[in-house]
This record gives structure tokens, C-alpha cells and sequence, in this order.
């Protein structure tokens, strides 16, 4: 990864804390925002969204990829998650699938609660030996 997304680290976990406002969790009440930096160092920020038929709500990361996609991004060169809990908060295991599909392992994943950062993984931590697209490659 050429670009050094450690400068990009402020703006990422801001716009995920930013977003996390925006949340709709109107039965758990646990706001959670994230954030995804895309090869091209546009951010793109989603926030979880529940439903009252619960397995129909979706993760703030699946929210930040759907933004990523919708603008045309292909990679997340970086992730953040903002969410405020006793401990930081990462992305679920459905979630570190998904940014699977578009992050390598040495990806950081950022955790922020409202103070600001908490704990830095990267996606090969937080998912190893992971399934992924080079898999299916011909």
C-alpha cells in the first residue's frame, strides 16, 4: 500500500464519530459509526441501522461499504468504528467478511469511542486465515 493512511487517521475516526449521530437504534440504543478510506483517500462514512424485524438491520460497516461502492471506490485502504462501550468496539464477524472483500490484511482497522481512539488492529488480526477474493481468482 503506497499511500500513508496513518495521516488519514484523524479525519477517518472524526467522520466516524460524526456519523455515529446519524445512527438509527431505536431498540438497543448502541450507536455505532464507521468510516472507510478508499484508494483514491475519499472517506466514506455509514452508520447502523436497525429494524424492528431485527436480522433485517444492518452494521455501520455495511453502511461505510455501501457509500464506498455507490462512489465508485474499489479498495479500503483503512477502517474506523466509533461506538461508545466499556470496551472499544470492532467491526462484528459478518463485517470483517465484508471489508474482507475489499481490504487487504495489513489493513488498520481503527476503534474510537467518543474521547477518540482506543485500540488499532489490523483486519488479518481481527480475521485471520480469512476467505477472500484471491481464493476465486482463475
Amino acid at each position: 500500500m503506497s499511500r500513508n493512511v496513518e495521516t488519514d487517521r484523524e479525519a477517518l475516526v472524526a467522520a466516524a464519530r460524526a456519523v455515529r449521530d446519524n445512527a438509527h437504534a431505536p431498540y438497543s440504543r448502541f450507536k455505532v459509526g464507521a468510516a472507510v478510506l478508499d484508494e483514491r483517500g475519499r472517506i466514506h462514512a455509514g452508520a447502523n441501522v436497525e429494524n424492528a424485524a431485527y436480522p433485517q438491520g444492518w452494521c455501520a460497516e455495511t453502511s461505510a461499504l455501501a457509500a464506498l461502492v455507490a462512489a465508485g471506490g474499489k479498495r479500503v485502504l483503512a477502517v474506523a468504528v466509533c461506538a461508545v462501550a466499556e470496551a472499544p468496539v470492532t467491526p462484528c464477524g459478518g463485517c470483517r467478511q465484508k471489508l474482507r472483500e475489499f481490504a487487504a490484511d495489513d489493513c488498520p482497522v481503527w476503534a474510537a469511542d467518543l474521547g477518540g481512539l482506543r485500540a488499532t488492529h489490523t483486519l488479518g488480526e481481527l480475521l485471520p486465515c480469512s476467505f477472500g477474493p484471491h481464493h476465486l481468482a482463475p
